[in-house]
């Protein structure tokens, strides 16, 4: 009989007190044994690192090896790397501070790990539930989330952050993962896995929880990122250039994004007739018309899109749980949308500046 493989849990923090000890505890109780804990606490100004100390002490007669290690506030990817140099396990696993992995996650990532044919699985990814509160980002988020895990293949492209486990060697082999990211290191990491000549599997039944992400500020800026990284993705990583399985978790934001350039021509069409331009009446009442039918034709074209594919899957969710504030929810799902393919096209501007001036890790657009 195989003896089980060390697995090594990772988890990096910056300021992120209020979800330490449930974070941790959470990891601690994985009915998967032999385990080890490495926490990074990435330059934290509030109590993050003293209750990752506490932490440790209180679980001193634990099975399981615990590792406390303090950065400089380098960023996610390093605090993710400076694990990895540490980690004793075969495998290692990574996850969020924010993120409650289910008891039998590493369990069930390692049922997953069973080759087909001749593949070399590097990475096995599990499947992230967005909790919900009471507003309306946290339930658009958890929605959308779970639609893209929903037709999710076997194999992947991206072993997500929150809730994947690699090879602890195959890592290393690629260099691991590259502190110059600022974000996106997960997706960088995979498609440096996927090169080499591994594969990416994803396992439905590993499941971690994610707290509830509340507030279109905070929404916004993290799709504006998400964005904005895709940009360096694309650019040092050429479809042409890429192995495995194409992108299977862009989900709908592509359809989101171009909600926003069809809203703008809508306008466009109709300011004419807002503004009553001077002109020969029989020619003013053909504008109008054709004006009024293109603007229409816009119209209908964003409703299709919000209620078929994968905004439709978000919409039509919404809608259902909407009860009596059906109509009210619908506006606000709409204004949302908008707002959030906005925020896309303004991530994928600063991507562009990050390129054109070689910021942000992005090489020279020339020389």
């Amino acid at each position: 009989m195989n003896e089980k493989p060390l697995v090594t849990v990772t988890v990096c923090a910056r300021n992120g007190a209020q979800w330490v000890e449930d974070c941790l505890d959470a990891i601690h109780a994985q009915t998967h044994r032999p385990l080890e804990i490495i926490a990074v606490n990435d330059g934290s100004t509030d109590s993050t690192g003293a209750l990752m100390d506490q932490w440790k002490q209180s679980n001193a007669e634990s099975d399981v090896r615990i590792s406390i290690i303090r950065q400089d506030a380098l960023g996610l990817a390093a605090g993710r790397m400076i694990a990895l140099q540490e980690a004793q396990g075969d495998w290692v696993a990574i996850t969020d501070i924010d993120v409650r992995p289910e008891r039998d996650w590493i369990e069930q990532l390692l049922v997953a790990n069973v080759p087909v044919g001749d593949e070399t699985i590097v990475a096995v990814t599990g499947r992230t539930i967005f909790q919900t509160h009471t507003d309306i980002v946290s339930r658009f988020r958890a929605i959308e989330i779970a639609s893209k895990y929903r037709s999710r293949p076997r194999r992947t492209s991206l072993a997500n952050g929150p809730c994947s486990m690699f090879h602890r060697q195959a890592l290393i082999d690629v260099g691991g993962f590259d502190p110059e990211w600022y974000h996106a290191e997960d997706m960088e990491v995979s498609l440096r896995l996927l090169k080499a000549g591994g594969s990416i599997v994803y396992a439905p039944d590993a499941l971690v929880s994610h707290v509830p992400e509340v507030g279109v500020r905070r929404f916004l800026h993290k799709r504006r990122r998400d964005a904005r990284a895709h940009v360096r993705i694309v650019r040092h990583y050429p479809s042409h250039q890429r192995l495995g399985p194409g992108f299977d978790f862009i989900g709908s934001a592509g359809i989101a994004l171009s909600i926003f350039p069809i809203a703008l021509l809508m306008l466009l069409s109709l300011l004419p007739l807002l503004l009553k331009l001077p002109t020969d009446q029989s020619l003013q009442d053909l504008w109008q018309t054709q004006l009024a039918l293109g603007g229409l034709m816009l119209g209908v074209l964003i409703e299709l899109m919000l209620w078929r594919g994968p905004l439709g899957v978000i919409t039509r969710s919404m809608r259902k749980d909407g009860g009596k504030r059906g109509f009210v929810l619908a506006i606000s799902v709409r204004v949302l949308v908008l707002r959030w393919s906005i925020a896309l096209w303004q991530g994928l501007a600063l991507g562009c500046f990050d390129a054109l001036f070689a910021r942000n890790g992005h090489r020279r657009l020339f020389g």
